[in-house]
């Protein structure tokens, strides 16, 4: 009896091992793609409430295959803070990226796109940008604007330019407002694609699955940037139903893309994470205080919630990079593993 209990369990052993070389996506395969969809400002509450509703089907799937978890923010709340964070896992200490008014270009070679193009080659990998917003995820080059040009403008330009950041200089008597390049000017040059400004949710979507189509042949990392939640918080306040209506819009089109990569046959060869930059403030139209963000994702290996600084370095991970070779060492650390963290 012994013995043909243990050719039962060689035997079924022998079916498993079979099963996984016959179903690769079962086993731990090196990760091919991965797609980080931004939902801009969207409030951690207020995902969770809208997924109790049934109203994020798309996002409630996804999250069933891997994991849904609490990402927390310790520095500034706004966008462009969010963003090189998210895409860099450096402090702003690193990036020189602060908050919406006091930024530089992300230092070259930073963010994951350039790290990817990299570590595999230019002509190995596609690196893939498509954003709702401009300013402040941006790739413009520094510039220098004389103020008296500005003053020309009439009244409503100056108080516009009033709020502009850049510091004022005097040359040969004339004043000039310096303005820094925008976060991504290096890594878009080094990237096959980086489109910004293109508003709706819609038009960022039938973009990205556009470029899909293109680049389905190559590994690919693609970073797809819906930016209506912000903007309707911003304009009607995060309880309201615009608002709601926004959350609603962004899992639609995540689901378009995630029915693009079946079409393809690329989903089982894809990671998707969902994150926000940042939240909003209880009921209000801003976040000036809104550190309590989220993560969902199909990755099965997401085993804890974590720091915004986390999300680069999970994907880095995942795509194969040693992230103890990386210069300089990357602030956050995976979030498919344990690691002994410090909480003041």
């Amino acid at each position: 009896m012994r013995r043909i209990g243990i050719v039962l369990l060689v035997l079924a052993f022998s079916i498993v091992v079979s099963a996984a070389e016959k179903n690769p996506a079962k086993k731990d395969a090196k990760v091919k793609n991965v797609i980080l969809i931004g939902w801009d400002g969207a409030q951690r509450n207020h995902v969770k409430e809208a997924l109790g509703r049934g109203e994020l089907p798309n996002l409630k799937k996804l999250s069933s295959q891997g994991a849904l978890v609490g990402i927390d923010i310790y520095r500034i709340t706004d966008t462009k803070a969010g963003w090189a964070q998210i895409l860099t896992g450096y402090e702003p200490e690193v990036t020189g990226v602060f908050n919406n008014s006091i930024f530089q270009s992300i230092p070259e070679g930073y963010t994951i796109f350039e790290r990817l193009e990299r570590h595999f080659g230019p002509d190995n990998i596609a690196t893939v940008a498509v954003i709702g917003k401009t300013g402040h995820v941006g790739n413009a080059p520094a510039k220098k604007e004389r103020i008296a040009e500005q003053q020309q403008q009439g009244r409503r330009a100056n108080r516009q330019r009033a709020q502009d950041v850049g510091k004022i200089v005097e040359e040969d008597g004339v004043k000039y407002r310096v303005t820094p390049a925008e976060p991504f000017y290096n890594a878009s040059k080094k990237m096959d694609v980086f489109i910004n400004g293109l508003g709706s949710d819609a038009n960022v979507g039938a973009k990205a699955i556009g470029l899909l189509d293109k680049y389905k042949d190559k590994p690919f990392f693609f970073f797809v940037h819906f930016a209506e939640v912000d903007h309707k918080g911003h304009q009607f306040g995060e309880n309201s139903k615009e608002y709601n209506d926004a959350l609603k819009s962004g899992d639609l089109w995540t689901g378009k893309i995630i029915e693009k990569l079946k079409e393809l046959k690329l989903y089982d060869k894809t990671l998707i994470y969902i994150v926000a930059d940042h939240g909003f403030d209880e009921g209000e139209k801003g976040h000036r205080d809104a550190p309590y963000v989220f993560l969902a994702t199909n990755d099965s290996k997401v085993t804890r919630r974590g720091l915004r600084v986390d999300i680069a370095p999970t994907i880095l991970d995942r795509f194969g990079l040693n992230l103890d070779k990386i210069e300089p060492r990357i602030d956050g650390h995976p979030l498919t593993k344990q690691y002994k963290e410090t909480i003041w």
